[in-house]
């Protein structure tokens, strides 16, 4: 089965016009993202699903991730998030902790930034991935070494981004860079 996660400024706007099920857990507790827009087995008074993901999944019910992504919520429109999505952001500010900090999904990972100074979506994601357990033996390796083995799923049960997903977060982290860039630049003008 597919993966599917879809990134929005608020989930609750969508959630709170459609009937869903929430997924849940191996261990019982609710899936944090979780939902289904078919039935699925629910227990009525709480919409908790009472299958988890992996039975549920392998009964063919099909879970959507629906995540909060807040740096959405300072998207004027399409036109605005195109505009940051294709603008070359400034690859060096990825080395100056202070800005790496106020990044979505990046911040806190300053230091392998720096190291591996990443200057494209495809090296970004790479960053990515070897953020994650699975994939933090390359972080001193070269960039054609680390590009050949990335992507390659582990035989190991750490946990791993898939290039899909970690190409998405990159575009987002991108979008977030233009857009606090775009926000410094409003506000300098506005102080002058």
């Amino acid at each position: 089965m597919p993966d599917i996660d879809i990134d929005f400024a608020d989930r609750n706007d969508l959630l709170d016009k459609l009937k869903h099920r929430v997924a849940k857990l191996d261990n019982g507790k609710k899936h944090n993202t979780g939902v289904y827009f078919t039935e699925v087995p629910h227990d009525p008074a709480t919409n908790l699903s009472t299958l988890d993901y992996d039975t549920a999944e392998q009964r063919k019910y099909f879970k959507i991730d629906c995540l909060n992504v807040s740096i959405y919520k300072d998207i004027q429109d399409e036109k605005h998030l195109e505009t940051l999505m294709n603008k070359e952001p400034v690859w060096e500010l990825l080395e100056a902790q202070d800005f790496v900090d106020k990044v979505f999904h990046i911040n806190g990972h300053s230091e392998i930034l720096k190291k591996l100074k990443p200057r494209n979506i495809k090296q970004l994601a790479a960053v990515l991935a070897i953020i994650r357990p699975s994939k933090r033996y390359l972080l001193n390796e070269s960039w054609d070494k680390i590009m050949q083995e990335v992507w390659v799923k582990p035989t190991d049960d750490k946990y791993f981004f898939k290039k899909s997903h970690a190409t998405s977060y990159a575009v987002a982290v991108v979008v977030h860079m233009n857009l606090i860039c775009e926000q410094l630049e409003k506000n300098e003008k506005q102080s002058t």
